[in-house]
């Protein structure tokens, strides 16, 4: 961990303080193998070691939210089931404070058999409340659940939805020093979601702190103050939310190389360097004056994305716009070998890393375009839109890939590479939807 971050950690209250944290596991390649290991006393290995965890650190402050993010089996479940206490390390050291309240597999801590107002008490009862406190906030933990007269029948006929709700409401009500959310929000429906990421802002607010595991970049980035990015069982990267989602994409969609630096836990100053080393050498993209030296690059360099023109209707290349600006971008993609059906995307994100909009050419086809990607030649593609964005700064991210036979396969993706600064906007949120009030009103109410 860096020393801002942990400098961060360490000036308030660490609920959570995990250091060199690791889970092994035995293999046996036989059953017999077990046996004979339990009756040789150890004396012989019959097993192979897998490290489902290892290394790991986290030092999470009071009223901090952490997102962990990363492929599938790569040990952020097995992580946070330690710090639940539900698993005990093989090594390192856990130390937990206050009442944890944990939505780990769904449905865990629940009786199938139990109604569901019974397994309020039953759950409630494992994170240490009385029957008198859970009394007092049943009507919370029914009214969050809002699932009606269900309540009344044995969980085993619920749907998984119907299960989450539950067991959110019974966790979030009870007012845990440590939430651990894993991954359960996601079988839930878009106003149900929207209804606990209200909640946990809330516990957030009152002093609680969150871990949260997604799959969900935007939700990391929306929602956490630092993130974990976890591969190999290992913590690869640890820091702002968007870049280390930024390196997340990377493992999922980068080549080798690059995925590679990321697990080296790669510097500022490296990450430059492997960039002029993807550009070969300097070209007008990186000479522009809305340029980010701080953009975080990828792909096989099959195309490249190699020069841009920013202009609004008075300026090139401004740095700083009113909201509501007009705004024309060209880019100009070159490709170095054979391309098949390109596609280019274009992303404009605030400094938080949240998407404010975004389209590509699978959106907003361009036959001409589609049709290009013939190796050693040059195509000129150009955006319009209206920044009607709130006051801030953004960054626009570019890319360019192909669609592979599975899978989509990326060949320059420039993210956070362009730079712009909105300011004067008469509006409040997040962008100008055009909203007209008037008098008087012209349908007519009933």
């Amino acid at each position: 961990m860096s020393s801002e971050l942990a400098t961060q950690s360490s000036s308030s209250e660490l609920i959570v303080d995990a250091t060199g944290v690791g889970k092994c596991y035995h293999v046996y390649e036989r059953p017999s193998h077990r046996l004979l290991q339990g009756l040789t006393g150890g004396h012989r290995r019959y097993y192979q070691e897998f490290w489902a965890l290892r290394g790991a650190d986290l030092h999470l402050a009071r009223g901090e939210t952490v997102g962990l993010i990363g492929r599938n089996g790569s040990g952020k479940s097995t992580f946070l089931q330690m710090i639940a206490g539900t698993l005990t390390p093989t090594e390192g050291s856990i130390a937990v404070k206050g009442r944890v309240a944990a939505l780990l597999e769904l449905g865990s801590g629940f009786n199938a058999d139990f109604t569901g107002r019974e397994n309020v008490y039953l759950n409630a009862a494992i994170l240490g409340l009385s029957k008198a406190e859970v009394d007092e906030s049943l009507d919370r933990i029914l009214g969050f659940a809002d699932i009606g007269a269900f309540i009344d029948q044995p969980i085993r006929n619920y749907s998984s939805g119907m299960v989450v709700r539950l067991a959110f409401a019974v966790q979030a009500q009870v007012n845990p020093q440590l939430l651990i959310v894993d991954e359960a929000l996601s079988v839930g429906d878009a106003k149900f979601q929207a209804k606990c990421f209200a909640r946990l802002s809330q516990l957030k607010e009152d002093g609680a702190s969150i871990l949260l595991v997604s799959h969900s970049a935007d939700q990391i980035v929306q929602h956490c103050d630092r993130a974990l990015l976890i591969d190999g069982g290992r913590v690869q990267q640890t820091g702002k939310p968007k870049h280390v989602v930024n390196a997340y994409y990377n493992l999922l969609f980068g080549t080798n190389d690059s995925s590679s630096a990321v697990g080296s836990g790669q510097t500022e100053e490296a990450a430059l360097l492997q960039q002029k080393a993807f550009s070969g050498a300097q070209q007008g993209y990186e000479q522009r004056a809305n340029y980010n030296p701080h953009e975080f690059r990828w792909g096989d360099g099959a195309a490249r994305i190699v020069d841009f023109d920013l202009r609004s209707p008075t300026t090139l290349y401004p740095a700083v716009i009113e909201s509501g600006t007009d705004l024309t971008l060209a880019l100009r993609i070159h490709f170095e070998r054979d391309v098949h059906r390109p596609i280019l995307g274009v992303t404009v994100k605030n400094a938080e890393g949240v998407v404010a909009y975004g389209t590509n050419t699978e959106y907003q086809p361009l036959p001409d375009f589609t049709q290009a990607g013939r190796a050693g030649t040059s195509v000129d593609v150009q955006v319009a839109f209206r920044c009607a964005l709130a006051d801030g700064d953004y960054f626009i991210s570019v890319g360019l890939a192909s669609r592979g036979e599975e899978d989509v396969v990326p060949h320059d993706r420039r993210y956070d590479s362009i730079h712009i600064k909105v300011m004067q906007a008469r509006f409040f949120g997040f962008s100008d939807l055009g909203m007209q009030l008037s008098l008087p009103v012209e349908a007519g109410l009933p």
